[in-house]
């Protein structure tokens, strides 16, 4: 039985994670999630891309916006904005009510790798759903304007200010999840790594700058497969395509290859970048990476899979 390993962070990364667990089964498939965007807020730990994994994994997610829940309801925010409390991070009642239990639990002492088990356990994800670290880092964007904490830059700012670099704050002093070396090591070892088409700068680098992380992953000997967030020279979701333009990087699916370096086994180009197949330094296959529907996210899955077959 092959057993795989999914890099994940964001809307775009959960999209080909849904694929990937349609084909796989829970002891075939284990997540690796990106907690740089953790933050507190309001007095909670919020995990926004744990939580949009988790979301979307157990059939609850917002499908209209990417993040959230389904069926949403916003009295708490309604009063809260009535008081004159902060409104630009929109927690909707039922997304509150996890915010809540996961605080409540850290801070009886449980790890965030058990928070999470246990929160994925109760919405019915079996699929197994690990945090990056069970130790804070925290994405620092520094901007034109100076350094924002990554949910000021993303969601309070909108992404409007020039961006001139990022850091992982609390990174040196952090451990890659161990649960998730077990998988790169010894007789759990997996047969592939993926990487999800989230951005490169902020929903994958601060997993791969973890101490040990990127020479684990290295070290594991089996492919590793990224899928490009940029198509046609655009960001799909999210910002990275502004990102690299205001880094004065190439909008390109070549500077993902090139970003990712000798990690890569493969990278996954969407048909909009087939001129692009054969000429990278890093080999390259062709696939529709746009998924819209739950049928384009299982293809790119089958394709994905495919390719890592090949390349072992």
């Amino acid at each position: 039985m092959a057993r795989f390993l999914a890099i994940t962070g964001g809307v775009g990364g959960a999209k080909l994670a849904l694929g990937l667990a349609q084909i796989l089964g829970p002891d075939e498939l284990v997540f690796a999630v990106n907690t740089g965007d953790d933050f507190e807020h309001l007095g909670l730990h919020i995990a926004p891309d744990v939580d949009t994994l988790t979301y979307t994994l157990a059939g609850v997610s917002n499908t209209d916006t990417g993040w959230g829940r389904q069926d949403e309801t916003w009295n708490f925010m309604d009063a809260l904005e009535r008081l004159g409390g902060e409104t630009w991070f929109q927690l909707g009642d039922r997304d509150l009510a996890l915010h809540v239990t996961r605080t409540q639990m850290l801070t009886a002492g449980q790890s965030l790798t058990q928070v999470t088990a246990q929160i994925c356990a109760t919405l019915g994800v079996t699929h197994p759903v690990f945090p990056m670290s069970d130790d804070p880092v925290r994405t620092t964007v520094h901007t034109e304007s100076g350094p924002l904490a990554f949910q000021h830059y993303f969601v309070r700012d909108r992404c409007e200010p020039a961006v001139r670099g990022f850091e992982f704050v609390g990174i040196e002093q952090a451990r890659l999840n161990p649960a998730i070396t077990r998988y790169l090591e010894g007789p759990e070892r997996v047969d592939g790594i993926i990487i999800c088409p989230s951005n490169p700068f902020v929903s994958v680098d601060p997993l791969l700058n973890l101490p040990g992380a990127h020479a684990a992953l290295q070290s594991a000997g089996v492919p590793v497969v990224a899928v490009s967030p940029i198509v046609g020279g655009v960001a799909i979701k999210g910002p990275t395509a502004k990102m690299m333009q205001e880094l004065a990087i190439p909008n390109s699916a070549a500077e993902v290859a090139r970003h990712y370096g000798a990690l890569l086994s493969g990278l996954v180009l969407d048909e909009q970048d087939r001129g692009l197949d054969g000429t990278l330094d890093t080999p390259t296959t062709v696939a529709n990476t746009v998924m819209i529907t739950l049928q384009d996210r299982v293809d790119l899955g089958h394709t994905v899979l495919r390719y890592i077959a090949s390349l072992a």
